[in-house]
C-alpha cells in the first residue's frame, strides 16, 4: 500500500515537471500548465473513484453509501477521463477564461503529450499492488502462482467474485498465474504508446492531436483487456470501462477526422 501511494505521488510530481518543461519548449506560461494539471487531477481523481464505485460496486454502494467517500479505494480510468475533462472546462471558465481558443488546445495538447509518461509511474504503481487480477492462466506475463500466499490472494479475488467453483485444482493452480491487467497496461504504454508519441513529437502536430490520439491507441487495447477481467460488473456482456471505450473511440476517430478535415 505505501509503495503504491508513493508511485503515485512521484508519477504526479514527474507529469508537473515534464509538463513545465513541454511549456517551456512550446512558449505557454508553465505555472498556467501546472494550475490546469492540477484542476484535471483533482476531479479526475474524484470522478475516477464515483464512476468505479457506482458502475462497478452499484449493490454495495446502495447498501454502504460510505463507500464514496473512500476516494482512495476503487478508480476507474474512463471515470478519471471525464472528470479530467471536467476539471478542464473549469480551469478555462475560471483561469484561462482570455486565452484564445487555439492556445486552450495547445495547453490541452501539452497535458496530453505527457500523460502517457506519468501514466506508466501510475501503471506501475498498481502493478506492485496487483490490484487489477484477471482469470487465472499459463500465459507467460501472467503473475505466478507458485507461492501460497499468491494462491490464497487469487483465491479470494475468485470468491469476492462469485467464482471460487472456476479455479482448477490447487495442485493444478501452483503451476499457473493470473493476469495482472495494470502490468499489462504498464507494459503497452511503456513499450509502445510512449515511443509512438516520441516519434509523433519528431514533426508539428495540429493542437488537439495528442488526445486523439492517446484514445486512439489506449482504448483497443484496454478494451480487449478487460475481457480478462474477473469480478467486474457486466451489463449486455460488456463491463462499463466497454461500454464507455466504445463511445468514447468513436468520438476520437470523429476528432481525428475533424482535425484532418482543416489540414
Amino acid at each position: 500500500m505505501y509503495a503504491f501511494g508513493a508511485l503515485v505521488a512521484v508519477s504526479i510530481l514527474a507529469g508537473s515537471a515534464l509538463l513545465s518543461r513541454r511549456c517551456r519548449s512550446r512558449g505557454l506560461d508553465p505555472d498556467l500548465g501546472t494550475d490546469l494539471l492540477f484542476y484535471v487531477l483533482i476531479p479526475g481523481f474524484l470522478a475516477a473513484h464515483l464512476y468505479a464505485v457506482l458502475a462497478y460496486f452499484p449493490r454495495e454502494a446502495w447498501e454502504n453509501p460510505l463507500l464514496l467517500l473512500k476516494v482512495w479505494e476503487n478508480i476507474s480510468s474512463f471515470g478519471g477521463f471525464a472528470g479530467g475533462l471536467f476539471g478542464l472546462w473549469l480551469f478555462f471558465r475560471r483561469r484561462g477564461a482570455d486565452l484564445p481558443a487555439g492556445t486552450r488546445w495547445r495547453y490541452l495538447d501539452a497535458v496530453a503529450y505527457v500523460f502517457p509518461f506519468a501514466w506508466i509511474i501510475g501503471r506501475l504503481a498498481c502493478t506492485v499492488a496487483h490490484d487489477h487480477p484477471g482469470t487465472v492462466t499459463t500465459f507467460p506475463l501472467a503473475v505466478s502462482l507458485k507461492t501460497a500466499e499468491a494462491r490464497a490472494y487469487i483465491a479470494s479475488a475468485y470468491q469476492a467474485a462469485g467464482r471460487l467453483n472456476e479455479l482448477p485444482a490447487p495442485s493444478r493452480l501452483a503451476g499457473m498465474g493470473f493476469h495482472d491487467l495494470g502490468f499489462y497496461e504498464f507494459l503497452y504504454t511503456l513499450l509502445v504508446i510512449a515511443p509512438a508519441f516520441l516519434v509523433l513529437d519528431r514533426r508539428p502536430r495540429p493542437p488537439g492531436f495528442y488526445p486523439i490520439a492517446f484514445l486512439l491507441l489506449y482504448v483497443p487495447v484496454r478494451f480487449a483487456l478487460d475481457f480478462l477481467r474477473l469480478s467486474d460488473a457486466r451489463y449486455l456482456g460488456l463491463t462499463p470501462a466497454q461500454h464507455a471505450g466504445i463511445a468514447v473511440f468513436a468520438l476520437a476517430v470523429w476528432g481525428l477526422r475533424f482535425l484532418r478535415a482543416r489540414g
